[in-house]
């Protein structure tokens, strides 16, 4: 009995409707090839917090905090023959990091 292989399409954005766009065109597309899908998950938002004095040479209490939070959804797809060349000619926004493991 031959093992099949699972493909995993991590996204990563700091726009989460980005993301969710993206991964609803990504499962359009291999939906098209009859391939088994499984997701999106969503994995943990990592909020990243600065704290910037706001005059450097006057007042240390006086602070500001800047915030960024990067969103996360996983893919795993168990191919067809036609899968794999159907998500190479998918074009990818410039906003959002993708990673393919296989």
């Amino acid at each position: 009995m031959a093992v099949q292989q699972k493909i995993r399409i991590k996204l990563k954005s700091y726009d989460h409707s980005l993301v969710d766009k993206w991964a609803v065109k990504i499962i359009d597309v291999v939906k098209q090839t009859d391939a088994i899908i499984f997701g999106p998950i969503p994995l943990p938002t990592k909020t990243h917090v600065y704290t910037v004095n706001r005059s450097p040479h006057v007042d240390k209490k006086s602070r500001e905090q800047f915030s960024f939070s990067s969103h996360k959804r996983l893919i795993e797809i168990i191919p067809t023959g036609r899968t794999i060349d159907m998500l190479m000619k998918l074009e990818l926004p410039s906003g959002v990091d993708v990673e393919i493991k296989s």
